[in-house]
């Protein structure tokens, strides 16, 4: 077994796991939306989201947030809130993530730093760019970033806002991280996805990660290279396939980029 089937086999491991403790379903105009650990919104007070309009309750098997269809995203960024307020959040982006029910369905929208912590399933995008002789871009993030600073990347890597489509979120990414118009490259095409389910670190690790990656393909023309535009981006490099499978299995990538370029090699 290679460096890189070891690491795979691991990082497929890490991406599929049950809570780290038990969590209670969290439901929002009847349907479950996500889930909370055991004890976590006890924390923050409950009198702080009482409203004329809707109320937190819990049940034995859940917690409600019980409101009418057209209050969901009012109420949804209540709790995220009044989590903020206590420190129970992950980073505050002002960015608003759709919450869907079962069916997938949109009921409404809730700030991206509470998503985790409320185990609600989010969407993200991926770009991997190939140079015509077959080398890969690939980003190193900035050292800023909240989340995985200075790791390697592919060429785009981005979370899709309620407000985008997937091929809107995958053209204003490709923009911003990379400088790139998705209609100048070549061969543009959907390649597939990668789900991941896992304990996150958020809310002093009551953060639980749902979330599915659709990633794309496309080559960059000769002539044409990538340019941060956001300043999310340390710098790109273009490294031949055996380079990135090295440094992926020395664990210099994400381990979501590490596992999009697995499936682009049809692993």
């Amino acid at each position: 077994m290679t460096g890189f089937d070891r690491w795979l086999a691991e990082a497929r491991q890490s991406a599929r796991q049950p809570p780290a403790r038990p969590r209670q379903p969290l439901v929002v105009v009847g349907h479950e939306v996500g889930s909370v650990e055991d004890g976590f919104l006890s924390q923050i007070g409950l009198q702080r989201l009482l409203d004329k309009r809707w109320q937190l309750s819990k049940n034995e098997q859940s917690w409600c947030l019980d409101v009418p269809p057209e209050a969901a995203t009012e109420a949804l960024n209540a709790l995220a809130a009044a989590l903020h307020a206590q420190g129970l959040c992950g980073p505050w982006r002002n960015e608003q993530l759709a919450v869907c029910n079962p069916a997938g369905d949109v009921i409404g929208t809730v700030e991206r730093g509470a998503v985790r912590v409320l185990g609600i399933a989010t969407r993200a995008v991926h770009l991997v760019g190939l140079a015509p002789d077959g080398r890969m871009w690939v980003q190193k993030r900035s050292l800023t970033k909240p989340t995985d600073p200075g790791l390697w990347d592919t060429l785009m890597g981005g979370m899709v806002p309620a407000a985008d489509s997937l091929h809107d979120a995958l053209a204003r990414e490709t923009w911003e991280e990379a400088g790139l118009h998705v209609d100048a490259l070549a061969d543009l095409r959907h390649g597939g996805h990668v789900d991941f389910s896992r304990p996150s670190r958020e809310g002093g690790g009551a953060g639980y990660m749902r979330e599915r990656i659709d990633w794309f393909r496309a080559e960059v023309p000769h002539g044409m290279e990538p340019c941060n535009q956001d300043g999310e981006v340390e710098r790109f490099d273009l490294l031949p396939m055996t380079a990135v499978r090295e440094q992926v299995a020395q664990g210099l990538f994400t381990l979501e980029a590490g596992l999009v370029i697995a499936a682009f090699l049809g692993l």
